[in-house]
């Protein structure tokens, strides 16, 4: 253990080794693609990195979407092990008894639903009894979305080992002082997904996914669950201006449930001919057609914490639609790279009326190229290294 005065300087000069606990290929999705780009930028600061993934993450009763597993290729410059069973309670003992021996300078665990609690709790009280390796929780969600019994417990219970915490939003820092009050903690927001490759041209983008370029384009990305709101970003475009604007959506996720609800609204609202439908889960290799075809991407959320569909949204310097939930208006400055407006479907419908009538596009895509600044991988490291 460094004194702390040297620490800092230590953490800069030194080469440390890294654990990082938590979801990565063969499993996708935001987890995996964040566990991987910040292991990739601790190499790059020229550490040693493992991360420890799971052999079992979910229970199918969990998980309703159609896989959990990637097609894509494997990473080939990641120390990736799979061997950690998220609900097998001898299991836990086995890999953090086997962590603890390594004793890793530092490991990090992503943390974003209670039901891991257990298992990254557990994993983390056998590590710490090694007295060398620092623990650190990168935040995505304290409380959930989608509250279940047992959560404030198993909270408590993962909260309790840990050194130190990252919280991706302001709201997520506030909700970990509920549960903890002297731990260190900080605020770093969500840096951006670099990896999807370079932007395309709107043409070649539009040419690729079969669309008229004669249309202008609103993206909604990622998993469609409730809270995220697409039913009222459907009800917005049922107003006629959206439709004299000639403007269409795009949905570009997979269905997590019924699908139904939102097939009939889109059919009740009499939209069909102005939505684009494309629920399949989207490879990594294809994410930049879908934001380089489009013209603004809306997040209208009922209740969010962060999300990191902006942070891929700045990376392809796209113009923003969010709601007033939870951390998207920390970092979509409002009439500046976009719109913050409530969550409702009026409010929604106006402001995309407002940035194609006023020809929006050029102006905040030149302020979010500036914007996209804050947020690079190396600032993120700066905090775990505060919190250290």
């Amino acid at each position: 253990m460094f004194p702390k005065n040297q620490l800092s300087l230590h953490l800069k000069t030194e080469s440390m080794k890294i654990i990082i606990l938590g979801t990565a290929y063969p499993y996708r999705g935001g987890l995996s693609a964040f566990n991987e780009r910040l292991a990739h930028e601790f190499q790059e600061q020229g550490h040693e990195v493992q991360i420890y993934t799971f052999t079992h993450q979910y229970p199918d009763f969990l998980f309703p979407g159609k896989t959990q597993y990637s097609t894509e290729p494997a990473p080939q410059d990641l120390n990736i092990v799979r061997k950690v069973h998220s609900y097998n309670p001898f299991n836990w003992i086995k890999v953090g008894h086997e962590i603890s021996r390594q004793k890793p300078d530092l490991m990090i665990t992503k943390f974003w639903l209670p039901f891991m609690a257990p298992c990254f709790g557990t994993i983390a009280r056998i590590v710490r009894r090694n007295k060398h390796t620092r623990l650190i929780s990168i935040l995505d969600n304290v409380i959930p979305h989608e509250h279940r019994i047992g959560d404030k417990q198993f909270v408590r219970y993962f909260i309790r080992p840990t050194d130190g915490f990252v919280a991706m939003s302001k709201s997520v820092l506030d909700d970990l002082r509920l549960f903890t009050a002297d731990k260190p903690a900080v605020f770093s927001p969500h840096p951006l997904y670099d990896h999807y490759g370079e932007r395309l041209s709107r043409e070649q983008a539009l040419s690729l996914l079969n669309l008229s370029p004669d249309c202008r384009y609103v993206l909604f990305f990622g998993f469609i669950r409730d809270y995220k709101g697409l039913d009222l970003l459907l009800e917005a475009f049922a107003d006629n201006r959206l439709r004299e604007d000639n403007v269409k959506l795009i949905v570009a996720g997979e269905f997590y449930g019924n699908s139904e609800p939102y097939l009939k609204q889109i059919k009740d609202l009499q939209i069909e001919d102005r939505v684009v439908l494309c629920t399949d889960f989207i490879p990594d290799s294809e994410v930049n057609r879908y934001f380089s075809a489009a013209d603004i991407v809306a997040q209208p959320y009922k209740t969010a914490t962060q999300s990191g569909v902006t942070q891929i949204a700045f990376h392809f310097v796209k113009p923003m639609l969010v709601t007033n939930v939870g951390g998207l208006p920390e970092i979509v400055p409002d009439g500046k790279i976009g719109y913050v407006v409530e969550p409702d479907s009026k409010q929604i419908a106006d402001a995309l009326h407002r940035f194609f009538k006023e020809n929006k596009r050029e102006e905040f895509e030149t302020n979010v190229s500036e914007e996209k600044k804050k947020y690079a991988w190396s600032k993120f490291l700066e905090a775990i290294w505060e919190v250290m």
